[in-house]
């Protein structure tokens, strides 16, 4: 099975040696996304219901070049500088996920790039 880069210019472009996205099959597997604007470059302002609702943005148009969507999402990962940042996380999540919530790991980490409070990943399965 051949595997193919995802890039779209309405995501941060990728800020290391890796891609977007990467479609094997009917399968994506999403690099996380933080919050950063793609147009500019820069982190955006606000607390992490903002920066996760950017994050969230991100991500989902990375799915969209991907041809897929949210509602084709079967796992999440989200990595919190902060645990205490969990309830308005969830409630920025919660907005972009249908009926079918996708299994979901969050995790506590000591720092994310560019000073982010909030970083998620996916994995879609394409229909």
């Amino acid at each position: 099975m051949e595997s193919e880069r995802v890039f779209t210019p309405l995501a941060p472009a990728p800020i290391g040696p890796y891609s977007q996205a990467v479609r094997s099959g009917n399968d994506i597997f999403c690099s996380g996304q933080i919050p950063i604007d793609p147009q500019t470059g820069e982190l955006v302002r606000g607390d992490v219901s903002v920066q996760t609702e950017r994050a969230l943005q991100n991500l989902e148009a990375v799915l969209t070049a991907a041809g897929t969507s949210f509602d084709d999402v079967v796992k999440t990962t989200i990595f919190l500088v902060d645990m205490s940042d969990f309830g308005a996380v969830n409630a920025a999540y919660e907005k972009y996920f249908g009926t079918l919530k996708p299994a979901r790991s969050t995790v506590a980490v000591a720092g994310l790039p560019k000073g982010a409070r909030v970083e998620i990943d996916c994995i879609a399965r394409r229909r």
